[in-house]
């Protein structure tokens, strides 16, 4: 399987994938899909075992056994998976695949993104693939619909876009979710947070605090709302909104909604916003919105206003100040008749602690900063940060360095956290931790 995710070659089309090509245009030919139909994998293979070995003395291809095991997996993937994309979707290492048209394809890995030297027949077989992937979450696309989300049954979350709007051909994005969960251990060594970081953001979750996370694409959003969600009382009642279901949350009184695209007939739409608002007769105690994007946060907004403390969202941003003006102007999508003060007003009110966190360019994902809201002075809403990353340098290893830093500032919210008990030592706000090169 490795050598199949391995940077591809200068030399251009490789012998393999010649030798492949051949075969596989005889099995289609020797194997009718009506046949496979009636068949399991298992069975399958050894059928496809015996083709192969058939074809390579009639062509004379010359083959060794583990080759000839490999090309089986490949017909196998085809007929039952995903085609080439199933020895990626195998490896736990990778975090995103990059199908950028049939012949080019990259992976994440690390952090780093790698060229591959898998490749599709033809676009044609990329479309083939985008097709069964959509079809198995009931989705569609086509050329009046040519972009679609969708989850793979790992969870996986999966974009495709095809022509007229791609000009390269169809083109796959696919973010990849570990069967393992990242734990508080698995961050802390990773130096995501610190663990005053951590005692912080868990308290304030506790506390029913209102937490917005915001970042950029692939920033660790999600893994750092997964794990803020496990701070969460198991007797309480939560209530999850999605695009794409992403969530992973480990308590057993959970809600999870999805968004529904149109139907063929442009008809039969079911957006965040309308979900928001049914979850508020659902009696939820607290509300996970995956990602605010739009009108929703108007209605969210809302919720954290009337009585569903402890709800958390995350938010596309560059700084803790930005995901308030993002969110001022998806409430004004919402309502351009509420005035931009009110709106101001109601953010500071319903959001008490922003966290954000950002993707490096050595790869790591980091909680680069954590503020507290403390009110509205002149129409802005005022912010204090808590705790800061500061960037020093780059090692010769490309390893960005730097250090945690508490601002020494002293949360106002420290006496609701008291009132639930949770006592936080006052040295934690005024720690650093260096990150160093190991």
């Amino acid at each position: 399987m490795g050598s199949r995710t391995l940077v591809r070659p200068n030399s251009g089309v490789d012998r393999w994938f010649e030798i492949k090509s051949k075969i596989h245009s005889k099995l289609l030919n020797a194997l009718t899909p009506e046949q496979l139909k009636t068949l399991n994998k298992d069975s399958v293979r050894g059928e496809i075992g015996l083709v192969v070995e058939r074809l390579v003395v009639e062509e004379g291809i010359p083959m060794t056994l583990a080759e000839r095991e490999r090309v089986t997996d490949e017909i196998l993937d085809e007929v039952f998976g995903l085609g080439p994309l199933e020895p990626l979707l195998k490896d736990p290492s990778i975090s995103d695949i990059l199908v950028n048209g049939y012949d080019n394809v990259y992976i994440e890995r690390a952090g780093r993104l790698v060229e591959t030297n898998v490749r599709f027949k033809d676009q044609a077989h990329v479309r083939l693939i985008i097709d069964r992937i959509v079809s198995a979450v009931g989705r569609r696309i086509d050329e009046s619909s040519p972009i679609v989300d969708a989850r793979l049954m790992d969870g996986s979350r999966v974009c495709a876009v095809i022509p007229p709007l791609s000009l390269i051909g169809p083109v796959i994005s696919i973010r990849r979710y570990g069967k393992k969960q990242l734990s508080t251990e698995d961050l802390l060594k990773n130096e995501t947070f610190t663990t005053g970081m951590l005692d912080f953001l868990s308290g304030c979750v506790e506390a029913r605090l209102n937490v917005v996370i915001s970042g950029g694409s692939g920033s660790g959003k999600t893994t750092l709302l997964n794990l803020m969600s496990r701070f969460i009382p198991e007797e309480e009642r939560i209530v999850t909104i999605e695009d794409t279901a992403e969530l992973q949350l480990q308590q057993s009184h959970v809600v999870r909604l999805e968004t529904r695209p149109m139907n063929i007939e442009g008809a039969g739409a079911i957006t965040q916003r309308d979900l928001v608002i049914n979850a508020l007769r659902m009696r939820p105690d607290r509300i996970i919105v995956g990602e605010s994007r739009g009108a929703e946060a108007l209605d969210m907004l809302q919720a954290m206003n009337t009585g569903h403390d402890g709800s958390m969202t995350t938010v596309h941003a560059n700084a803790p100040r930005d995901a308030f003006s993002r969110l001022e102007t998806m409430v004004m999508m919402a309502s351009q008749h509420v005035p931009d003060k009110v709106i101001r007003q109601q953010l500071a009110s319903a959001i008490n602690i922003v966290a954000h966190t950002a993707r490096l360019s050595d790869g790591s994902r980091r909680v680069t900063g954590i503020a507290e809201v403390v009110g509205v002075d002149h129409d802005l809403v005022e912010m204090q940060d808590i705790f800061e990353f500061d960037r020093t340098g780059i090692s010769a290893r490309g390893k960005v360095l730097g250090k945690f830093r508490a601002t020494g500032n002293k949360p106002l919210c420290l006496d609701r956290l008291k009132g639930y008990g949770i006592h936080l030592s006052p040295s934690i706000f005024h720690e650093e931790h260096e990150v160093k090169d190991k």
